[in-house]
């Protein structure tokens, strides 16, 4: 399988990383100091299109393929910056490309698109579930003029800078379905029209990375936010996560690239006793052992992100890549951090917030233990170590 980049495909790569140019580590030292949302940085991959290659043609965008995908996110960490401002935009309208009515679609894809509307949030995790989805009590009941909607949701990412907002909840009871993941249902929610009926209370965490716990009391949606088949949401939102596996291990690959040439050029660059510090084992051992890894993850990547423009099972590919690339990463900030000694705590160099980044994809947005549950069951066939599935 020949994984060499098409020369359009590189000319994505360069020119995303052009837009990356003009934000440099001072921009996004002063955001992790105030605790800002990217604005500017989102609204220049909005324009350039980048946030909307998966967006078929027919609704306004570009058309492309996860591999396409995988290289905005990563050429986007590569680059020092973070994707996570963004990547929602990509997959969280997954649900909506292929489960939405055709009504939804058209009424929403184009705006989203375009950049007029924005799709950034998903509403799925709650307090007492965790990454047991069958556990949610998030409650949506019918009635004639649509839905009402009452519950809680927890770790809910940058509801602040999104117009639509994609919720989980149960139309169920847990009681009533032959199976547990049966009975919930998916909804797109207007927030500009959800008033009071939502409350956001902002989660401080140890990077930017702006996420929140939702209050959800009495909030009226009509028949027509629902998506897909009611009872059927679960099985929707499972298949978007390979997708979500696979863009995060790109960000992982980027952010270890990023880790890389930091350590590259420092070991070359210092000398200590007469001699670059990176003629010493003890230096360039790491960093080659580092780089080797992160070129594994990425070829599994790009395997899973192949699989799946092929339309292809991806489940076992995309977890595998997630935590290759998470793994990684982690591997090279490491050895960023060493290799720059003490000066690798210092602000201004941008090692410490890359690496306080970097840390979260070894836990989000699935742990690597479930990870490694999700394989060992369905690609090894070992018995079930979990109670409910993890992914697509």
């Amino acid at each position: 399988m020949d994984f060499s980049l098409t020369p359009d495909q590189e000319r994505l790569r360069q020119a995303v990383a052009e837009v990356c140019a003009k934000f440099p580590e001072s921009y996004w030292q002063r955001l992790d100091r105030e605790k800002r949302y990217p604005e500017e940085y989102v609204k220049a991959l909005t324009d350039g299109g980048w946030l909307a290659v998966l967006i078929p043609t027919e609704y306004g965008g570009a058309g492309l393929g996860m591999v396409e995908a995988s290289l905005v996110l990563e050429e986007i960490n590569a680059s020092g910056g973070n994707g996570a401002a963004c990547h929602a935009a990509m997959y969280t309208m997954g649900a909506l490309v292929r489960h939405g009515s055709e009504a939804q679609k058209r009424r929403y894809l184009p705006e989203i698109a375009a950049g007029r509307l924005r799709l950034q949030s998903m509403a799925v995790t709650e307090p007492q579930a965790g990454s047991d989805t069958s556990r949610i009590t998030t409650f949506a009941k019918k009635d004639r003029d649509g839905y009402v909607l009452n519950g809680q949701k927890v770790f809910t990412s940058r509801v602040q800078h999104s117009d639509l907002l994609l919720v989980l909840a149960r139309t169920t009871p847990a009681d009533q379905v032959a199976k547990k993941t049966d009975g919930m249902s998916l909804f797109l929610v207007d927030l500009r029209q959800a008033g009071d009926s939502i409350e956001v209370r902002p989660i401080e965490t140890m990077i930017n990375h702006e996420t929140n716990a939702l209050f959800i009391q009495d909030l009226r949606v009509p028949a027509d936010a629902l998506v897909g088949r009611e009872g059927a949401g679960f099985i929707h939102v499972l298949d978007g996560l390979n997708a979500e596996r696979i863009l995060i291990a790109s960000e992982s690959v980027g952010d270890a690239r990023w880790f890389l040439q930091k350590s590259i050029t420092y070991a070359k660059e210092r000398v200590v006793f007469g001699r670059p510090i990176g003629a010493n084992q003890g230096i360039q051992f790491p960093i080659a052992r580092a780089f080797m890894h992160t070129q594994a993850a990425s070829v599994m990547r790009f395997r899973a992100a192949t699989a799946f423009d092929a339309g292809a099972p991806s489940g076992g590919e995309a977890n595998t890549a997630k935590l290759l690339a998470s793994e990684a990463a982690w591997e090279a900030a490491e050895v960023a951090m060493t290799t720059h000694g003490g000066s690798g705590m210092a602000v201004e160099l941008g090692i410490e917030r890359k690496f306080r980044e970097a840390r979260l994809y070894l836990v989000a947005p699935v742990t690597n233990n479930l990870v490694m549950a999700y394989v060992a069951e369905h690609v090894l066939g070992l018995p079930r170590s979990y109670g409910t599935e993890v992914s697509a």
